[in-house]
């Protein structure tokens, strides 16, 4: 099914999907995954006129006083450098109370996070996003990155990437996302140029590669030396420095902006300190707990456009934000800061520990449940 071009303040493709939000609504209780439906509900879609070369957005074009802002290198958007990450935390059942998830995503709102990551692979994550950003009239303003993850039928069969696009459209309500990313590399090679080919058509402004492994840094820089992708989206945090010298170094070096991922190394920072006191110099920097430590350390990396913080707990939700305000470490205090951590006790374990360590009967959603039945069967 070819694509046809989104002319700004067009909304009929989605008009013809479904007429209102209640149906909306109606529709993805019936069907999380959305494949049944949207062959029940086709897009009238067909190559057409190619969208302008992506440019500053109105949007993000300043940030409220205060704030620590990067800029996007390729267009030249002002954004928070902090953002909201939603694997597992925003993946729940169906039916399940979802107030809190409500409150967290208030909470970045209201102190200025514009920032906002999620991906078809994150269970029912896009369905909540896509919920509870249009219930609170946030959801055009938000700086939304998505992914892709898909292959083929055969060799440059895009038919898999298009009926993704178009339920990630569907889920999150959004005709065009700011960055479309391919996620973990999956089909890269033909991924990459179907999303610069989206970006001419208006469905995405940005295209970016991803992953959350070290073993895969070689290969995000090679992409990101390639002059292909706007954006790369990778894991560092001040207990795993590994970016710094492969994708960092080469986003800086090619003007690609870079998301991070696992900048708390999902728990496993807090895990690894515990109850250990902040340096006195933390005050410094205006840190009154670990998680603005080490988001505050991501942050101030000069290639790290916008690190990407998680979680479900309104509370720890406070807690994050406070890193976006107040100076950033320079080049010396970053290393005094990793100094610091280094030399306590267990901090030298954190890559032992599982992901979200006391945590393991949180975050029950659609991947925890499958997750759970394949150990039943095995």
């Amino acid at each position: 099914m070819p694509l046809q071009s989104l002319p700004d303040g067009d909304d009929r493709p989605l008009d013809r999907l479904i007429a209102s939000p209640l149906d909306r609504r109606h529709f993805l209780q019936r069907s999380l995954g959305a494949g049944a439906a949207l062959a029940a509900y086709p897009w009238t879609l067909a190559h057409g006129q190619t969208a302008a070369t992506p440019v500053a957005d109105p949007r993000f074009a300043a940030a409220a006083p205060g704030l620590i802002t990067k800029r996007v290198e390729r267009t030249g958007d002002i954004l928070p450098a902090l953002g909201l990450g939603t694997f597992l935390t925003f993946d729940l059942l169906p039916g399940a109370p979802r107030t809190h998830l409500a409150d967290v995503a208030r909470r970045y709102w209201e102190a200025g996070v514009r920032v906002l990551d999620t991906s078809p692979l994150y269970g029912s994550a896009e369905v909540t996003v896509g919920d509870l950003a249009s219930a609170s009239n946030m959801n055009e303003q938000l700086f939304i990155a998505n992914k892709l993850w898909v292959t083929g039928d055969f060799l440059a069969d895009d038919s898999h990437a298009l009926r993704s696009l178009q339920e990630s459209q569907l889920r999150l309500w959004r005709k065009r996302f700011d960055v479309m990313q391919c996620h973990s590399l999956v089909n890269v090679d033909v991924a990459v140029p179907l999303m610069n080919l989206w970006k001419k058509e208006g469905f995405t402004r940005l295209v970016g590669v991803t992953h959350h492994e070290n073993a895969y840094h070689e290969v995000l820089a090679k992409w990101v030396q390639q002059g292909s992708v706007d954006f790369v989206h990778v894991n560092y945090s001040i207990a795993n420095r590994h970016a710094e010298q492969t994708v960092l170094a080469a986003a800086q070096q090619r003007g690609v902006s870079v998301l991070v991922n696992m900048a708390m190394e999902k728990g496993r920072l807090h895990k690894a300190i515990g109850n250990q006191p902040l340096p006195d110099f933390a005050r410094e920097l205006g840190i009154a707990n670990w998680a603005q430590y080490f988001l505050k350390f991501v942050m101030s990396h000069p290639a790290v456009t916008c690190c990407l913080s998680s979680t479900a707990n309104p509370a720890h939700a406070e807690e994050n934000l406070g890193a976006l305000r107040g100076p950033l470490p320079d080049a010396d205090m970053r290393e005094r800061m990793a100094r610091y951590v280094q030399g306590l006790p267990g901090f030298s374990q954190v890559a032992t520990l599982p992901w979200y360590p006391d945590k393991q009967q949180q975050y029950q959603g659609l991947i925890r449940r499958a997750q759970a039945a394949q150990r039943a069967r095995t």
